[in-house]
């Protein structure tokens, strides 16, 4: 067995609109379950919180640590990341036609987004013989390692409609009260606001009482109920505190996250802004400035007047072959050497929850830490099987998802 090394993310962002509760604690918990549990070194475990004791997440210090964890790997090593704290989705801003998707990223204390195929590509740098497990409890994370195979998953609203329409024409007094209450759920949640079942109160059986942080498992009974989505509105009006700026908008996101943080910001983000200068240095203005925005045309037209030249370099050094490359979502092959378990599916929001006592915690999280406490060693599969299940019991609509190779769906969490 090589060494056992992980970076652990935990983000409440204080102060801000964005601000959640258990991110911390989750990152505690799972910091003290790899060392008490499967023997890490306190030393292989690099922690990054924004509760100012010690490195912040920002994105540049998340890639930064990211990059370390994959670069130093050997064969036979075993490297893992926790991430609690907002997701996000952005939207297509190249203005192409059938630019549709979304760019699934996590979000820094910073804002400096990491997207989809910034950990698709960084997967695909794990050398062969070692496994990389990531667990984001996040929203929107079923994407996170975009084209990587989906093992439990089936949860996007396609399918969702198709299970309705069956439940329709099988029952239709019943399916079609079923489909409006989920159809109008779906509405709240695609919001950032958590509807949770009438029948479940988050109540979570056999497990003790709250007791102090350093307790492995937490009553969920009657916990108040965030999520952790991050509502484009929400990070627009962000990313307009930090700019001083208030014309930031859809069609402007990327760019003001470039102007943002330049050579930190994340590699597709550079790419974007190098194929969307080549346009305009080609005379493609039309429909794309417009689509853009004010802000972004005068940002751009003084990068080619010449002014601030260097601050074009991080954007302009970047290899791309097509504006393909750059559409939301992802374009990159399938890692085989990642393991992703994920909070929710692509089109869900994942819970954060405080109970009346004052502990606070992801569900999956959560969720992860009562089966290893009950069960001990388990597969990916049954871990997220058994989550489920358990966050069905407790009233959550979310729905873990697993995707890897089917080898490594079979081999136990962690070990």
């Amino acid at each position: 067995m090589g060494a056992k090394r992980a970076v652990l993310v935990g983000i409440n962002y204080p102060g801000t609109k964005a601000e959640l509760k258990g991110c911390h604690n989750d990152v505690a918990r799972m910091r003290r379950c790899l060392v008490d549990r499967f023997g890490f070194d306190e030393s292989g475990i690099r922690v990054l919180t924004d509760d100012g004791s010690g490195p912040q997440p920002t994105g540049a210090n998340i890639r930064r640590e990211l990059a370390r964890l994959v670069g130093d790997a050997c064969p036979g090593d075993l490297l893992f990341f926790h991430y609690s704290g907002h997701g996000t989705r952005l939207p297509a801003e190249t203005g192409q036609d059938d630019d549709t998707g979304y760019d699934e990223c996590i979000v820094p204390c910073d804002m400096n987004l990491i997207t989809d195929q910034d950990f698709t590509e960084l997967v695909r740098k794990v050398p062969n013989g070692c496994l990389f497990t990531i667990v984001s409890d996040s929203c929107h994370s079923g994407g996170l390692l975009d084209k990587a195979k989906e093992q439990i998953g089936n949860s996007t609203k396609q399918n969702q409609s198709s299970r309705r329409e069956l439940e329709e024409r099988s029952d239709s007094d019943s399916g079609f009260r079923a489909f409006l209450k989920e159809t109008v759920r779906d509405a709240f949640e695609s919001k950032g606001i958590h509807l949770p079942h009438r029948s479940h109160s988050h109540r979570q059986s056999g497990h003790g009482g709250d007791g102090d942080e350093g307790s492995r498992y937490i009553d969920t009974a009657d916990a108040h109920v965030k999520n952790r989505s991050l509502p484009l509105s929400t990070l627009i009006e962000m990313l307009k505190e930090k700019t001083g700026k208030d014309d930031v908008d859809v069609g402007s996101i990327r760019l003001t996250l470039f102007n943002l943080f330049g050579d930190d910001a994340s590699p597709k983000i550079k790419k974007f802004m190098k194929v969307m200068l080549n346009k305009l240095q080609q005379g493609q203005h039309g429909g794309v400035v417009g689509f853009m925005g004010a802000l972004a045309h005068e940002f751009l037209k003084a990068k080619l007047d010449g002014k601030h030249e260097e601050e074009l370099e991080p954007a302009m050094k970047q290899e791309v072959h097509s504006v393909q490359e750059v559409y939301a979502g992802t374009t990159a092959r399938v890692p085989s050497n990642g393991v992703l378990i994920s909070g929710c599916q692509t089109d869900q929001t994942s819970a954060d929850a405080t109970t009346p006592k004052g502990m606070s915690y992801g569900a999956l999280s959560n969720a992860i830490q009562a089966i290893l406490a009950e069960h001990g060693t388990v597969t990916n599969k049954e871990l997220v099987l058994k989550a489920r299940k358990m966050l069905s019991k407790q009233g959550y609509t979310q729905q873990p998802g697993l995707y890897c190779s089917d080898e490594h769906a079979d081999v136990a969490f962690i070990c």
